[in-house]
């Protein structure tokens, strides 16, 4: 499978014509990009975008890369549907990488003087951000106790010609990493890369044992080796088929304000590690794309997380209970704070221990739904009408008080501590219930079509 970020938009567009736009009218950084995507995303349209006309700059900016399960089902090679089961399994086989010797991104080098960032085209997405953001910033750093690679997304907010502030608000790998080299003294040598294929994205996302590289997990989710390739001023690898690494490292023992941005939870955040990044060098491929992921609740900033955390709640449950059928973390709870999970009940009290295992997949979770394999948990809906019909409160939802949250959560407290509900929507086990209204697969498939036939005013799709 080929791993760069062209040959993927280009088979792309050519598997679904439509779905790949090149933007030729004039753009500017100031909130051009996110204006269009958010119009876009109003008349649920999720294409690739490739802005070929940015103000100031020869750099094009590509951005909605990983927008749709579509496109991501796409990246994986296999159908939409059959997605999330295939993501589950392979997230689960590492493969080492291979070293590439002559990757791409080291066709044009800037050291020294010449490294600045405003040489880049960087966005500003809203108004009331604190400046231009790299939000596509996939950082590379190694365990300081082990050696053991990681990459993640972070947000940079560009300070200066070489200076950036980054939040390392997950509070996962990448800051405990920090936290080490920091307890030493260090800085932490890290690269910024953009420009990726969406599987390295996909397998950046994923929580693999601390022992295993997420290089080997994206090396999974290809079914070969991850390519990756050595810096030029620092001792890391990075994916060798990146557009452009910025090398460079986070300061130890400097924090300085950061933000605010428009986070994923459709809120600006204020909140912030504060840590403190100095690029060294600029590395690029020829004629290089710059690769943005839009700010707030839009699908290409989310997404990725959402169907990952699907995938992560399917694998845990599925070791403790054997029917799960679906899952699904919507984007209406910002792809992050609420899940939805089906099950058939096969003894009492499943749904109410499906819950805690649901939790135990990712702190950021805050409401959890348990529902009877009868309804549609990609269609809320139906959720809701399950809630509505199954549930009784003394007797059906569970409480958890001052828990580990999301530090972004701005209804968490400054410490990121958060209540979380978990609710059985599930009919009583073993017991008599109301009929669920059902119409026969026959009558539904002569009623398509039929409705089909019909002279009915298409709605409009803006």
């Amino acid at each position: 499978m080929k791993q760069d970020l062209r040959s993927f938009v280009e088979e792309y567009g050519r598997a679904y014509p439509g779905e790949v736009i090149r933007v030729s009218e004039p753009v500017g950084l100031q909130f051009d990009l996110q204006a269009v995507v958010l119009e876009l995303e109003r008349r649920r349209r999720f294409p690739i975008l490739l802005f070929e006309n940015v103000h100031g700059h020869t750099i094009p900016i590509i951005c909605n890369v990983m927008a749709s399960r579509r496109a991501l089902a796409f990246a994986l090679g296999v159908e939409e549907a059959q997605m999330p089961l295939e993501y589950a399994r392979r997230l689960k086989e590492y493969i080492k990488p291979v070293v590439a010797r002559d990757p791409p991104f080291r066709h044009t080098i800037l050291k020294g003087e010449q490294v600045d960032l405003s040489k880049l085209p960087i966005p500003t997405y809203f108004p009331g951000d604190g400046g231009p953001y790299i939000t596509a910033a996939m950082t590379v750093a190694k365990d300081p106790d082990t050696g053991v690679e990681t990459e993640g997304y972070h947000r940079y907010q560009v300070k200066g010609p070489t200076k950036m502030g980054v939040s390392l608000h997950s509070r996962r790998r990448m800051f405990e990493y920090q936290r080490r080299a920091e307890a030493r003294g260090k800085n932490l040598e890290c690269a910024i890369v953009l420009g990726l294929h969406p599987v390295i994205g996909m397998g950046s996302l994923a929580y693999p044992p601390p022992e295993v590289s997420k290089f080997e997990v994206v090396g999974g989710l290809f079914g070969e080796p991850m390519q990756i390739a050595r810096c030029e001023t620092i001792d890391l690898m990075v994916p060798a088929w990146g557009e452009i690494v910025i090398e460079g490292e986070i300061l130890a023992g400097v924090r300085e304000k950061e933000g605010p941005f428009g986070e994923f939870t459709g809120y600006m955040a204020r909140r912030s590690t504060e840590h403190v990044f100095i690029a060294k060098a600029i590395a690029m491929r020829e004629r290089p794309w710059y690769q943005s992921i839009s700010s707030g609740r839009v699908p290409d900033h989310i997404l990725p997380l959402g169907v990952l955390r699907e995938v992560e709640i399917r694998n845990a449950l599925s070791r403790v209970i054997p029917n799960v059928r679906a899952v699904h973390v919507p984007t209406s709870g910002c792809a992050a704070f609420t899940a939805f999970v089906s099950i058939t009940q096969t003894r009492p009290g499943e749904a109410k221990h499906a819950i805690p295992v649901v939790f135990g997949v990712d702190h950021y979770l805050k409401f959890v739904v348990i529902v009877d394999d009868d309804v549609d948990v990609f269609d809320e809906s139906d959720v809701l009408w399950a809630l509505a019909t199954r549930v009784q409160a003394d007797r059906d939802v569970v409480v958890i008080s001052g828990s580990l949250g999301a530090i972004l959560d701005p209804s968490a407290s400054e410490q990121g501590l958060t209540a979380k509900i978990g609710i059985d929507a599930t009919r009583p086990f073993g017991q008599a219930f109301a009929e669920k209204l059902l119409m026969s697969p026959e009558k539904v498939a002569w009623a398509r079509e039929l409705v089909d036939r019909l002279p009915i005013a298409r709605p409009d799709p803006g």
